[in-house]
């Protein structure tokens, strides 16, 4: 275990689970209790709260779909990684990794996730899609899941995507109907950006079935 791994579970109240990706188990290591991390002056100051904490059923939907793709020669950015589980089942593709965050927290498990699973690591990148980087590169991929939970989100989310996607690339959202995703359909155009496909995903998770839809996008 590296040292940056060894000081992020000193910090932290984990818990370790096995995640079902079709045929494969990954181990996942996220804080035992989100809802703990919520920090009332950070919210307060630009309402952050600690999604990235939990496994949502969205990244388990949008981590089969990755896991299917061949990601040799490919590179992929992941939108709000959260613990890392999408980053960790697209380096087991084959693609060269970019996890995204708001929280430097995430980065850190997302990078425990890739190693303690016998991955490399993922690059890293803080990404505020309200204030992208002037520069920034631009991937085969771009995944989110569960980026559209505000509706102010839409807008901003397609924006993301306009910047960050490469000419012929493919961008993958697993929504489960979140409010920002009118908004998001809707912005769209004005980005150039286009609805290509969708597929719905059934995911059973803490002992409740979810249906969640793969959109995909495209210029």
């Amino acid at each position: 275990m590296s040292d940056d791994a060894r000081a992020l579970l000193s910090r932290f109240d984990v818990t370790t689970s096995a995640v079902d990706i079709d045929d494969e188990q990954l181990a996942i290591t996220r804080p035992r209790d989100a809802e703990s991390l919520i920090d009332e002056a950070a919210f307060n100051r630009d309402e952050r709260l600690p999604y990235w904490a939990d496994v949502w059923p969205s990244s388990i939907a949008l981590a089969r779909a990755v896991r299917a793709m061949d990601g040799r020669g490919r590179t992929l950015l992941e939108l709000g990684c959260g613990v890392g589980l999408v980053a960790a089942t697209a380096l087991k593709a084959g693609f060269d990794v970019t996890a995204s965050d708001y929280y430097e927290d995430a980065l850190s498990f997302a990078r425990l996730n890739a190693q303690s699973n016998g991955l490399r690591e993922p690059q890293t990148m803080i990404l505020d899609w309200r204030h992208l980087p002037d520069a920034i590169p631009a991937f085969d991929v771009v995944a989110g899941a569960d980026v559209l939970y505000e509706r102010a989100y839409g807008p901003v989310v397609a924006r993301t995507i306009a910047t960050t996607l490469a000419d012929r690339g493919r961008a993958m959202i697993a929504d489960p109907g979140r409010v920002g995703s009118p908004e998001f359909f809707a912005a769209l155009h004005d980005v150039g950006l286009k609805h290509v496909g969708a597929s719905v995903v059934n995911v059973a998770l803490n002992g409740r079935d979810h249906a969640i839809t793969v959109h995909e996008v495209s210029r």
